[in-house]
């Protein structure tokens, strides 16, 4: 006799909420982007950092970097309880490690956003990053960390990678509004920052520090 299906209250809960993650190297455009994607959706908007640091979920500073260090198991809680507190019906979580701290059985989709390396440079240097700071995270992007990390947290169906470069914050709404109606698929795979460095000679001019 088929046993019953059992799933926590939590889950239940979610069942109905459309968990949406933007993700994507920092300065790429992301936060920006939820912003605007929140306002038409009508969604609870959730921002790692302002997390971190309005509900203390860090633990220390990484002077090298010049980042906080979150700790992932308090900002993992917090999130489960705005998203099961919320009375929306559509969440946006914005952050390069959404996909490690929000529960993968209630993401809907996961927008991993991508920047060609020499036109996310130019947005660093315009927020003050140099340093380590500039080159590892250009270094991040060339090499599909956050797609890599996303890759590892979720279902592929789930996942959908998109080429920003380019592209005016109207022109990404849309193409997000496509996708989550239906209308256009959503995939990942086809960004390869290394070779199209590597035909123009800029490799070296990219991956240091």
């Amino acid at each position: 006799m088929p046993q019953p299906i059992r799933i926590s209250l939590f889950l239940y809960k979610m069942m109905n909420k459309q968990v949406l993650l933007i993700t994507g190297t920092p300065s790429i455009g992301k936060t920006t982007i939820a912003l605007v994607l929140a306002e038409k959706l009508d969604a609870l908007y959730l921002n790692l950092s302002a997390l971190a640091f309005s509900f203390d979920l860090s633990e220390g500073f990484d002077a090298k970097r010049k980042t906080t260090i979150i700790n992932e198991k308090k900002m993992r809680k917090k999130i489960n309880t705005l998203i099961d507190s919320t009375k929306k019906t559509t969440v946006i979580v914005d952050g390069h490690y959404a996909a490690s701290v929000v529960p993968k059985e209630i993401v809907t989709k996961a927008f991993v956003f991508r920047r060609n390396p020499i036109e996310l440079k130019k947005l660093m240097e315009k927020r003050k990053f140099h340093g380590n700071k500039l080159w590892e995270n250009l270094e991040s992007e060339i090499l599909d960390v956050c797609l890599i990390e996303t890759i590892g947290e979720l279902e592929k169906g789930k996942i959908c990678e998109l080429d920003i470069s380019d592209k005016t914050v109207e022109e990404v709404i849309n193409l997000l509004l496509f996708i989550l109606a239906n209308k256009k698929e959503c995939s990942f795979g086809k960004v390869d920052w290394l070779t199209m460095l590597d035909k123009n000679d800029l490799l070296d001019d990219y991956l240091k520090k």
